[in-house]
C-alpha cells in the first residue's frame, strides 16, 4: 500500500531513482511505445552556392548604392 502512494507523489519519486526506473522497465505501456533515433543535429547542412549566386551577390556588393544617387540627384 505504501509503494502505491509512493507513486502516485512525483515528488517521492525523487527520493526514490532506483524504484522509478524499475517501474519504467516494468511498464507495458513504456514498452509498446514505438521508438526511433533520429539526429538531425549531427551534420550541419551547409548549402550549397551556385557560381551565378554568388556572381550576382559580387555585382550587387560592387554597385553604388540606390540611395547614394538619390541624395547627389537633389543637392
Amino acid at each position: 500500500m505504501q509503494k502505491q502512494s509512493l507513486y502516485a507523489n512525483p515528488f517521492a519519486l525523487m527520493m526514490d531513482p532506483q524504484a522509478v526506473l524499475e517501474a519504467m522497465e516494468r511498464s507495458e505501456r513504456l514498452n509498446r511505445l514505438q521508438s526511433r533515433v533520429c539526429r538531425p543535429l549531427d551534420k550541419p547542412l551547409i548549402p550549397h552556392v551556385s557560381s551565378e549566386g554568388q556572381d550576382f551577390d559580387r555585382e550587387v556588393d560592387a554597385s553604388p548604392d540606390i540611395a547614394e544617387e538619390i541624395q547627389d540627384e537633389t543637392c
